[in-house]
């Protein structure tokens, strides 16, 4: 099935805010139940709900239960203001929204900016972005509560909001200037053993991965062993890491914080 591509999934580079300056910093979505959207969440071809755009097929999650990724958070705006999203609503670049490739349409989501710590809440609405290394394309005012709109895109970390599923309870929201930004690192391996750790560190410094280091972590009783690269200062030394490592054939790689 070839599935319409919404407004995120169209942008392939920077959009602009438009001629208009946002008439006013709008509130978070505010997360409430919600059926599943009759468009947008592919169609069930046996190996359950999927879409192509761009010769790439992508399965639709059964629920966003857990779901919790860190990445690159892109934004997009003018370009597609008015145009259909993905589950057929009208983009709006003002208002709290943003586009995913699997989640279900819609979820609702916490976006935290890993070099800042301010936190947003977006309801996604929307597929994209259909770029490499992007986990999620906000709408322009959320990117201006982010503070990211001027950068074009961020490390971020995306959490599910659920309802069906009982979660911990959330403290209030700290003040941003009393946090400090975390350090970002690629976590390329865990494990129980220090010479299977010592193994993956010696492959990555023979490829003059010179950041490579081992972390400890106690956890128990037992001890694990992370295998992590950085601290990542920018999205630009992001996605050069993330591309040295593919040409070197490490395909378990994540973004993670400190």
């Amino acid at each position: 099935m070839v599935f319409m591509i919404g407004c995120g999934g169209k942008k392939i580079q920077r959009d602009g805010p438009g001629k208009s300056i946002i008439p006013e910093i709008p509130d978070d979505a505010v997360p409430k139940p919600e059926a599943r959207s009759k468009y947008g969440n592919g169609r069930d071809l046996g190996n359950g709900p999927q879409y192509e755009v761009l010769e790439k097929t992508y399965t639709v999650m059964e629920n966003s239960f857990d779901y919790q990724e860190s990445g690159v958070a892109s934004w997009y705006g003018s370009k597609f203001h008015g145009n259909l999203t993905s589950n057929r609503e009208i983009y709006d670049m003002y208002k709290m929204t943003a586009a995913h490739k699997t989640l279900p349409l819609p979820t609702y989501v916490h976006v935290r900016n890993l070099r800042n710590n301010k936190t947003i809440t977006v309801r996604v609405n929307d597929r994209g972005p259909f770029v490499t290394n992007r986990i999620i394309d906000l709408s322009y005012a959320a990117a201006m509560k982010l503070d990211m709109v001027n950068d074009g895109t961020s490390l971020v970390e995306v959490t599910a909001i659920n309802f069906d599923k009982p979660t911990k309870k959330t403290l209030p929201p700290v003040a941003t200037t009393q946090i400090s930004p975390n350090q970002i690192y690629v976590q390329v391996g865990a494990f129980k053993e220090l010479k299977n750790a010592e193994r993956r560190l010696s492959e990555l410094l023979n490829y003059r991965f010179n950041k490579a280091f081992i972390h400890e972590e106690f956890i128990n009783t037992e001890t694990l062993y992370r295998v992590r690269i950085g601290p990542i200062i920018n999205v630009a030394q992001y996605d050069l890491l993330i591309k040295s490592l593919e040409a070197f054939g490490i395909k378990d790689k994540y973004l993670i914080t400190d």
